[in-house]
């Protein structure tokens, strides 16, 4: 693959650290969240994916509905975002959330979607590694 944009960002000290793009733009302190023993005065990486994925997926979604000819501009996407034990490690689970405009019927709405997570890099990058839901509202 041959990118076309390339992000860059550092993290200092883990999960009770900051994180700065190479851009200046995010400067974030992170912190644990207090589910995690944290303090919870801080971002945490799992919010930081949850906002990715959720914007990610959100404009996959209007690219596909731009080819189908269905306006779902003012559709929108919430990511939640769960961390846990697995086997040995850590495991992320994903719901994605997708509310469409009263416009679009429920089969439509269910073809986008499903082409949207065909067609979003984070669910390609996720695919067989995180457990995605789908829920249309």
């Amino acid at each position: 693959m041959d990118a076309l944009y390339t992000a860059v960002a550092t993290a200092t000290h883990g999960r009770d650290g900051r994180a700065v793009s190479s851009d200046g733009r995010i400067d974030l302190k992170l912190a644990p969240p207090v589910e995690l023993g944290g303090n919870g005065e801080g971002t945490n990486p799992e919010q930081l994916f949850a906002a990715g994925y959720a914007a990610c997926f959100g404009s996959a979604l209007g690219l596909v509905g731009r080819q189908a000819k269905v306006d779902v501009s003012d559709a929108a996407v919430t990511a939640e975002v769960g961390i846990g034990k697995q086997g040995e490690g850590f495991g992320l689970k994903v719901t994605l959330r997708v509310e469409l405009p009263d416009t679009v019927d429920a089969e439509t709405g269910r073809k986008l979607v499903e082409t949207a997570h065909q067609v979003c890099p984070y669910s390609n990058a996720t695919r067989g590694n995180v457990e995605v839901d789908l829920v249309i509202e």
